[in-house]
C-alpha cells in the first residue's frame, strides 16, 4: 500500500532527536544514552504508525521499546504520540531493517516483534521478506540467549513460509496461533492493520520462536 506524503514530516523528525534517531550513516546507537533506565529491550521492526509499540511501552514500563520504520510518513505518526505524551521507555529509529546489525550490539535485544510485514509474494522478492534466512541470521546475532521473535500476519502464505523457514533454520517454535483473536489466553495489543483485519473478520496468525543455543543457522 502506497503511503501518503505527510507535509512537515522531515522537519518534525529532525526537530526531536530526544525521541527519534534518524539513521543516515548507519552509526551504532548507545542504549545507555538512548533511554533513561537500562531495562530489557524489545524492538519492533516495521512498526508503521506506532500504535503497537507505544501501547506496549505504556503497559510494560519496566521494559524498553524501540520502534523501527523506514518511511517518514508512517514514523512521524508514532513520533507525534511521543511528543504529545512522552514515555521514557519508548524510542524510535528511522531506518531500513537490512542495516539493523550496524546499529545494535550483538545480544542486546530480548524480543523482536515482526507485525504485518510486507509479504513480498513474488518469488524473486523472497530475500526481502523479514523472515527470510538472511534476516533470521541478523536476529540471531542481536537477540540474547533465549530471546524471542514474535511474528503476526494476516497473510496465509507468508505465515506458512515463515513457519517453515524458521523450522528449517533450526529454531524452536514456542507457540502457533491460526486465529489469535479467538484465543482467550491472550491479552492482545494490536496494530492499526490488525484492528482493520479483525473488524473485517480476517483471522490473525501468530507464531513465537527462539533460536536454539547450539544452532549456528
Amino acid at each position: 500500500m502506497r503511503l501518503r506524503y505527510v507535509k512537515g514530516a522531515r522537519e518534525l523528525i529532525e526537530g526531536h532527536p530526544e525521541f527519534i534517531y534518524d539513521d543516515i550513516e548507519h552509526d551504532p546507537i548507545y542504549l545507555d544514552n538512548f533511554f533513561v533506565k537500562q531495562q530489557p529491550l524489545s524492538v519492533e521492526i516495521g512498526m508503521g504508525k506506532g500504535q503497537f509499540i507505544y501501547q506496549m511501552a505504556q503497559q510494560y514500563p519496566h521494559r524498553n521499546f524501540i520502534g523501527i520504520e523506514k518511511f517518514d510518513s508512517a514514523i512521524v505518526k508514532a513520533l507525534q504520540k511521543l511528543i504529545d505524551q512522552p514515555l521514557d521507555n519508548c524510542r524510535l529509529i528511522r531506518m531500513d531493517a537490512q542495516f539493523i546489525l550496524d546499529l545494535f550490539q550483538p545480544q542486546s535485544i530480548e524480543r523482536i516483534y515482526l507485525n504485518f510485514s510486507d509479504p513480498w509474494p513474488k518469488a524473486r522478492h523472497e530475500k526481502r521478506r523479514l523472515t527470510n534466512p538472511r534476516f533470521l541470521r541478523l536476529y540471531q546475532e542481536l537477540l540474547i540467549p533465549q530471546g524471542e521473535i514474535h511474528f503476526k500476519t494476516d497473510n496465509d502464505d507468508l505465515f506458512a513460509y515463515s513457519l517453515e523457514t524458521m523450522k528449517q533454520f533450526g529454531m524452536e517454535i514456542l507457540s502457533v496461533e491460526y486465529d489469535l483473536h479467538t484465543s482467550p489466553k491472550h491479552a492482545i495489543i494490536s496494530t492499526e492493520f490488525e484492528d482493520k483485519f479483525v473488524e473485517q473478520g480476517v483471522p490473525i496468525k501468530q507464531l513465537i520462536a527462539r533460536f536454539k543455543e547450539d544452532n549456528d543457522g
